[in-house]
């Protein structure tokens, strides 16, 4: 008898600890077992779960948020520990209590887990359990209920009998019109989802009326997000019922008394303009656009304007020449010198991507212009990105014709006061240098790129090394030879530190790139030199290239010059010193 009593006392164990744990008044406890619930729930059968556990954490859901959060996850992933998709209704009461919480990411992550679980039921438990837990969640009497029960009519409706789904329909518009504008906006952010599984002919007569209802609502927060279901709407309906059913709605968002309406009809226009088709964008959504790129909100300016290249892009092959240059151009080149430089910088990262349609004369007579004007622009972020998307032009039209223009502003970048603009021009400076070629760089871009060596900020001179290391890649080893390492071993010899330590990194680079030959009668000489400076965090940073460039020296250099200094250095006063050679040796005989 004692036995199995202790066997019976053994199998509570896990539950009264989790009732224990759930009870203290320490949060972290509370949640390290909710985090354990799955563990406990093995240990209990699939039974015990379903007759014991889920009710007990039914009663208990009244905690801290965070608790709650954790709660609602763990059952998303429950059903196989209460027996599988036969039991999985068992997990709906703890679920639905979650969905109605005050706080917004528990009710998110408890309509999530319900989805989770409403789709491992079959049809008919679909409609025993799952239906009227909606049904109730629509009808209950805080706004946080209802807003739960928008995120699950997508997932009921493929299954249910037609009389159930004429139900949903019903509920879904009474959502729709819900005096809460909370359940509204939630209507509205859920109606695209439901359209995709509503019967075409239903989409027209229940949906579409809810759809047109929600964009006029007093709201702009329920408004802009009918915008977002437009998209799906146009994408399920044919062209015809397109135009009457959808489009006037669309022109009344694009024309919104709020800019935040307007503004998500600029950032999903491209998306529209494919669900649409070519007829009713030059119809319809050139103008929209056009009324969008002058629109009176700066933000709403600058969205459209990072959509101009996509947008041209996807116009009807057979107009999209005459249909940039007349309807989309002129709007453009008001932009350029747009007051706003967040519009003017939207604008400069896509209008290079007009050049490839356009074509080599239009791009001369049309773009360039505008290019120019773009490139001295006080903006640097402007300049920079005219500069960063100059391979679209080049494989048009040829860099020459940009270079005398380019010249000045690639100059003022390479100078800037930010750090961060100098930093860009030298991380697009080697794409530069192969379009500019050899030659133009020689003359005009090496002294840039040689300055920056020297400039005062560490993560600039420690960009420019790596974009010498990456210019040698583009140029060849021969040209690194005569060009730049004589420049480079120059800065050996300087009085400030800091251009000694700059011309270590160099090295360290320029080895991996450069070969064997030029590393050992060239670069070895500078760093062997170097190992007799007077500043300590000089001679560990030779310690540290010697064992960077030892993979491209022959084995007998190692012996007769490497190894020897770095001796010495093992036998410096300075303990950093010492430290970095001992590893440098250790490094070099493992090798």
């Amino acid at each position: 008898m004692a036995a199995s009593d202790k066997s019976v006392d053994d199998s509570l164990y896990p539950i009264a600890v989790l009732i224990d744990e759930l009870k203290n008044e320490d949060v972290q406890l509370r949640l390290n077992s909710i985090k354990k619930l799955s563990t406990i729930a093995l240990a209990l059968g699939e039974e015990r779960t379903r007759s014991e556990l889920i009710p007990f954490l039914t009663e208990t859901i009244y905690d801290e948020d965070e608790v709650l959060l954790a709660l609602a996850d763990q059952l998303g992933n429950f059903t196989s520990l209460v027996g599988g998709p036969e039991y999985a209704m068992y997990l709906l009461p703890p679920l639905e209590s979650l969905a109605t919480v005050e706080e917004t990411v528990v009710r998110d992550k408890a309509v999530e887990s319900l989805r989770t679980v409403a789709a491992e039921h079959s049809a008919l438990d679909l409609e025993i359990h799952v239906v009227p837990t909606l049904q109730r969640l629509v009808s209950g009497d805080w706004f946080t209920s209802r807003t739960s029960a928008c995120g699950l009519f997508s997932v009921c409706y493929p299954r249910v009998t037609q009389p159930v789904k004429a139900e949903l329909r019903a509920n879904f518009r009474k959502l729709c019109q819900d005096e809460t504008p909370m359940v509204r906006r939630a209507a509205a952010n859920k109606l695209g989802e439901f359209a995709k599984v509503v019967e075409t002919e239903y989409l027209k007569s229940d949906l579409i009326p809810n759809f047109v209802q929600l964009a006029q609502d007093d709201q702009d927060s329920v408004r802009l997000l009918a915008v977002e279901a437009c998209v799906s709407i146009a994408q399920l309906l044919p062209q015809d019922d397109v135009e009457h059913l959808v489009l006037p709605t669309l022109r009344q968002c694009a024309s919104d008394s709020s800019w935040r309406v307007r503004y998500m009809v600029a950032e999903k226009f491209v998306d529209l303009q494919k669900a649409v088709g070519p007829e009713i964008t030059r119809v319809d959504l050139v103008p929209a656009f056009q009324y969008l790129l002058k629109d009176a909100e700066a933000e709403v300016r600058a969205a459209v304007a990072t959509k101009v290249k996509d947008f041209c892009a996807n116009l009807d092959k057979a107009n999209q020449m005459q249909i940039i240059l007349s309807s989309i151009l002129p709007y453009v080149r008001d932009l350029v010198s747009d007051p706003n430089p967040h519009v003017k910088s939207a604008l400069a990262s896509v209008i290079m991507g007009l050049s490839p349609m356009l074509g080599a004369y239009q791009t001369v007579e049309q773009l360039l212009p505008l290019f120019l004007i773009q490139l001295k622009d006080e903006c640097p972020e402007v300049r920079l990105n005219i500069i960063s998307n100059l391979d679209c032009v080049n494989d048009v039209i040829g860099i020459q014709q940009l270079s005398q223009s380019l010249l000045p502003a690639i100059v003022e970048l390479a100078e800037d006061s930010k750090w961060r603009v100098r930093l860009a021009i030298i991380e697009y400076m080697p794409a530069l240098a192969g379009q500019l070629g050899q030659e133009f760089f020689d003359q005009k871009l090496r002294g840039l790129c040689m300055g920056w060596l020297n400039d005062h900020v560490y993560a600039i001179r420690e960009a420019a090394t790596l974009n010498m290391k990456k210019l040698v890649e583009q140029f060849g080893a021969p040209w690194a030879e005569q060009a730049i390492i004589p420049m480079i071993l120059v800065m050996s010899r300087n009085k400030n530190y800091l251009h000694r330590m700059t011309c270590l990194f160099c090295l360290n680079v320029l080895a991996e790139v450069c070969g064997t030959e030029i590393t050992t009668k060239l670069l070895l000489p500078t760093v062997l030199l170097l190992a007799a400076d007077p500043v300590a965090n000089v001679r560990f940073n030779v310690a540290k290239t010697l064992q960077k460039i030892s993979p491209f020296l022959e084995a007998s250099v190692i012996d007769s010059q490497v190894k020897p200094t770095l001796d010495k250095l093992n036998a410096d006063a300075d303990v950093d010193v010492k430290h970095f050679a001992a590893q440098a040796i250790a490094g070099i005989a493992a090798a």
